[in-house]
């Protein structure tokens, strides 16, 4: 009798032990997916006003606010879609590259960018251009440079297209979209970043080619986790060419 009343007792322990475990983990959960709902909807917001109070003519800031603006609609679709913290995250580095775009654009318009963003993920290794440069491919002049310009009118947050490294900076034609009107699509992004990202074309200081061996060093440190995003050793490719490119959500703009 003595022996059933301690079974039942110690029955009565777990079944409790594991009750507060799940309530525990439930709210813990909860919890993580309010923060990043919070998070996401800051920076959400964020874009949102830094849109309505900018505008200008010029074709850069033209162009980088069309940028920013396709941004801000998929960060909002994105959010109204999100059942769990990592489509938060995702919807946050929407909106985070959308406000890239916005800092491009009071750039352009030469203002002060503003505050400086964190990171984001998918420019991580990618670098940024540090001096202009120009290159003919099969007949086609591509421009790219660190300052926005009439012959380089689309800015770039930086990324990765199909596994390298593309730094951040100003373009000509903006190559790394698909299905372009101006027909740069027909010759091959891949062809034109070859070309203009070559060694010859190197900047001196923190540039392409500092941003490539940075993301190779980060892919080859994660061994066989770099295939998580399609990108062979680049660990980051979830966020360049997997998830924001219309994975989880279906339409995170061009990535």
């Amino acid at each position: 009798m003595v022996e059933m009343l301690w079974f039942l007792l110690l029955a009565a322990l777990l079944v409790a032990g594991f009750v507060w475990w799940r309530r525990e983990s439930s709210l813990r959960r909860e919890r993580q997916l309010a923060d990043a709902r919070a998070e996401a909807s800051r920076w959400y917001e964020r874009l949102g006003g830094q849109l309505m109070n900018l505008h200008g003519t010029e074709p850069a800031v033209r162009q980088a606010l069309a940028d920013a603006g396709e941004r801000y609609n998929a960060a909002g679709s994105q959010l109204e879609q999100a059942r769990s913290a990592r489509q938060y995250e995702l919807a946050r580095e929407t909106a985070l590259e959308g406000l890239a775009y916005v800092r491009a654009a009071r750039t352009a318009l030469g203002i002060d960018p503003g505050p400086e963003l964190p990171p984001l993920a998918a420019a991580r290794g990618a670098g940024e251009l540090t001096v202009p440069r120009e290159v003919e491919v099969q007949g086609r002049s591509f421009r790219a440079g660190p300052q926005p310009g009439a012959a380089t009118p689309y800015y770039y947050p930086g990324g990765r297209m199909q596994g390298r490294p593309v730094p951040a900076g100003w373009y000509s034609t903006p190559w790394w979209k698909t299905g372009l009107a101006a027909g740069a699509g027909v010759i091959g992004g891949m062809l034109i970043a070859d070309v203009l990202f070559s060694p010859a074309f190197a900047d001196p200081g923190y540039g392409y080619d500092a941003g490539y061996q940075e993301g190779y060093a980060d892919g080859t440190d994660q061994g066989d986790a770099g295939d998580a995003g399609g990108g062979g050793d680049y660990a980051a490719g979830d966020f360049g060419g997997g998830d924001f490119g219309g994975g989880d959500f279906g339409g995170g703009g061009d990535f």
